[in-house]
């Protein structure tokens, strides 16, 4: 048997191994801390339970070495309803073991990581009355999204082994889009489904997808090029598997995805145009699961709401303040930024976005200079800016990717590149927020405290969104406080134009979903249409951001106050990232008790 053989069968029978795998996980491997008064051990197992079931979340996080993180990155995640299941059962048995631990016999950060564990199981055993509205083909976190980037930008490729286990998950991902069509299908009979625009915003996702030939495809290209890495290889074998590669593409992942657009327009025939969850059944209460899920409180879609409008009322009264100084007397507030933006863009030109990506790294290295006056603690990693694929750019927003623990490669900023205009006013903004002092700052450095048990390292359990984003958003408006944006007004009101954009956001969102309001409204809001259909795929999510960001500001004014001459900024920042992600009420703690310390 040929070794290109060899892959595709050893992938085959792995594939028909796996899905057993991951049921049986729930029964097997029975946790061992119950029996064990030291709760790091219990924290530790659970924590290789939980991945041990989600080869994908494994490759993220890099958490096991030799045979078995080898075994798990030639494996894909399941995604069927039985697995997610699956997956709350084992929150459960969490939960039941974390209970037989005696809390005040706890040191003071072991009772923290177990509050922060009992609010994460929680959370996910709660979401088991709404599985239905997950929606695995959709265009901003479907499966068709997902599995590019995992590929592309998470699989490793240092050895012989990595490269083989890359080819064996092309072989499962045919049969993955199809369980994630099969899984649309079931919802649609259900009267579940999709609104229409963000169907037709899918199939035409996919489309862009499959319109290169197999061997330009990314998947290919991306391959061929890691491949060169691998000293093991030489040229020989590094063409055998991108020729392997381009076949996988081309004979079994492009039919699936053509499979999955034909499926999804059928599915959806007789979908319409609302676009919040208010149109399912039992949405009211799966819209206030999501909020209290993405904000880390119990605010209602009414207070957000009012909430947002208040801010955004606040913001652009500032933004007309610097626009007067700057010559911008006329039109709206989104129409004098659109000029500020049309006044202030790259020259078109070949080279535009090889020069926005070394701006951008530039702008990184000087932020990464100029934090030193507000941190004292920062991470090892580095933090790198690349271009997101382009066929995922028309629905994709820019984000960041945080290290494995095993060092294996830096943060990244990823950024979509659209043009045909590539403005300035936003761009030091984006980066304070995606890389530093931002998202970088506090996800690599998360990453890198070897003092906190592995699950609160790297958020295998899920994010805390308001923490997360509610940094980001903050690094936003820190930078301008620290005066990095003091001889540039323009960087300024891209950064007020950001603050606003996530104010917005609130009105939007809780509109859409509590309100009935419709993709046109949102837009005319002053919303752009991606990111309309972004908040209607992933409901609550937007309004993390303003309300993490003012409990943060909320709690830092209240510190000064209480504080006064002891109160230290760098002191402050240490404390709200020094236990990693949390929710907004463990913080509220943390600060507090810091207060009178």
């Amino acid at each position: 048997m040929s070794k290109r053989n060899a892959v595709v069968a050893r992938s085959v029978t792995l594939n028909l191994m796996t899905r057993r795998e991951w049921l049986a996980l729930a029964a097997a491997t029975p946790l061992t801390a119950a029996a064990t008064p030291d709760i790091n051990v219990f924290f530790n197992d659970f924590l290789e339970k939980w991945v041990r079931a989600d080869p994908e979340m494994a490759t993220s996080m890099r958490l096991f070495t030799g045979d078995v993180q080898d075994r798990l990155d030639s494996q894909l995640s399941d995604i069927s309803d039985e697995a997610a299941h699956a997956r709350i059962a084992r929150a459960r048995e969490g939960l039941a073991a974390l209970g037989k631990f005696d809390r005040e016999k706890l040191t003071p950060a072991q009772r923290f990581s177990a509050d922060m564990l009992d609010y994460q199981l929680h959370d996910i055993i709660a979401e088991e009355p709404y599985l239905s509205y997950r929606f695995p083909l959709n265009q901003f976190q479907g499966v068709q999204v997902r599995f590019p980037s995992l590929m592309t930008d998470l699989h490793p490729m240092r050895t012989r082994r990595d490269a083989e286990n890359y080819l064996t998950r092309l072989q499962a991902a045919g049969p993955k889009i199809d369980q994630a069509l099969a899984m649309m299908q079931d919802r649609a009979k259900q009267n579940i489904r999709l609104p229409r625009f963000i169907s037709i915003e899918t199939v035409s996702q996919m489309k862009r997808f499959t319109t290169p030939e197999p061997a330009q495809n990314i998947l290919v290209t991306n391959f061929a090029e890691r491949l060169k890495k691998i000293d093991a290889l030489d040229t020989t074998q590094r063409n055998a598997m991108v020729s392997s590669a381009e076949k996988l593409v081309g004979a079994n992942i492009y039919p699936a995805y053509r499979r999955a657009m034909d499926g999804l327009a059928t599915a959806n025939a007789h979908a319409t145009d609302d676009a919040g969850l208010w149109r399912l059944p039992k949405g009211a209460d799966a819209y206030a699961f999501a909020l209290h899920r993405y904000t880390t409180t119990n605010l209602t879609a009414d207070q957000i709401h009012r909430k947002g409008l208040d801010e955004v009322a606040r913001i652009e009264s500032e933004m007309n303040g610097l626009f007067q100084k700057l010559g911008y007397r006329d039109g709206s507030i989104l129409a004098r930024f659109q000029k500020l933006q049309d006044d202030n863009s790259y020259p078109d030109s070949p080279d535009a976005r090889a020069q926005v990506l070394a701006d951008y790294a530039k702008i990184i290295r000087e932020n990464n200079e100029r934090s030193l006056e507000a941190f004292d603690r920062r991470p090892k990693a580095a933090c790198n800016v690349q271009r997101i694929p382009e066929f995922q750019e028309a629905n994709a927003a820019a984000n960041y990717q945080g290290p494995p623990r095993d060092g294996s490669r830096p943060g990244v900023f990823r950024v979509p590149l659209r043009g045909p205009k590539f403005p300035r006013p936003g761009m030091r903004t984006l980066a304070a927020h995606e890389a530093i002092p931002g998202h970088h700052f506090q996800i690599a450095s998360q990453v890198e405290m070897t003092s906190l048990p592995g699950f609160r390292r790297q958020n295998p359990f899920g994010s805390m969104s308001a923490y997360t984003e509610g940094w980001g958003l903050y690094a936003e408006r820190l930078a301008s406080e620290l005066g990095w944006y003091r001889d540039d007004a323009v960087s300024d009101l891209g950064r007020l134009n950001g603050e606003l954009f996530r104010a917005r956001r609130l009105v939007v969102d809780t509109g859409l979903h509590a309100q009935h309001w419709t993709r046109e409204q949102s837009i005319a809001y002053g919303i752009q249409q991606s990111e309309v259909d972004r908040y209607v795929t992933m409901p609550g999510q937007a309004c993390s951001y303003k309300i993490g960001q003012l409990k943060i500001l909320e709690l830092r004014e209240e510190s000064k106050k209480k504080m006064g001459p002891k109160f230290s900024l760098k002191a402050y920042h240490n404390i709200v990232l020094g236990e990693g992600q949390v929710p907004l009420t463990l913080l509220e703690r943390s600060v507090r008790e810091w207060q009178t310390s």
